[in-house]
């Protein structure tokens, strides 16, 4: 409960024999475990108390229905997809009235198409590149009073 080993009891015990000596030791021992018997009493009866009074059972249960209901409509909705509704599409028949009389209309004049006209596809000749010089480099010497140089020894 507190994460005492019993190597750690042990020591206890050895440290209450020493201080409270073989006499004493076996009524502290016993008084000890009455008040951890009562202590633990108390703290079961306050938290069936509280319990009670929260319903927490009855929550858990509610929570864990409304979860599970959750789980089964995703279920549905994956395992069933509904098709999208398509929207109608409204057609209307033309209507005639017996007093109007609509004259035939002549078709369109069709257009002849021309024959095409093929056109020589234009050939272009390849510029050649522009020819590199080469320019060889010159040596630089370097004058008596380029401050660039480490100055020279007399």
């Amino acid at each position: 409960m507190f994460g005492i080993s019993f190597s750690e009891l042990l020591l206890v015990g050895l440290v209450a024999l020493l201080v409270l000596g073989p006499e004493r030791l076996p009524g502290a021992a016993r008084t000890a475990g009455l008040w951890v018997g009562r202590l633990k009493r108390s703290f079961n009866a306050i938290k069936q108390e509280v319990e009670r009074e929260i319903g927490a059972d009855e929550i858990r249960r509610q929570l864990h229905n409304e979860h599970i209901l959750s789980l089964e409509e995703e279920a549905k909705k994956i395992f069933n997809p509904q098709p999208t509704p398509v929207e109608p599409v409204a057609t209307v028949a033309p209507t005639v009235e017996a007093h109007s009389i609509v004259p035939p209309v002549a078709p369109a004049p069709v257009a002849v198409a021309e024959p095409p006209v093929h056109v020589a596809p234009v050939q272009v000749a390849p510029i050649a590149p522009a020819p590199v010089e080469h320019i060889s480099p010159t040596p630089v010497t370097p004058s008596a009073n380029d401050s660039s140089l480490p100055p020279r020894a007399p």
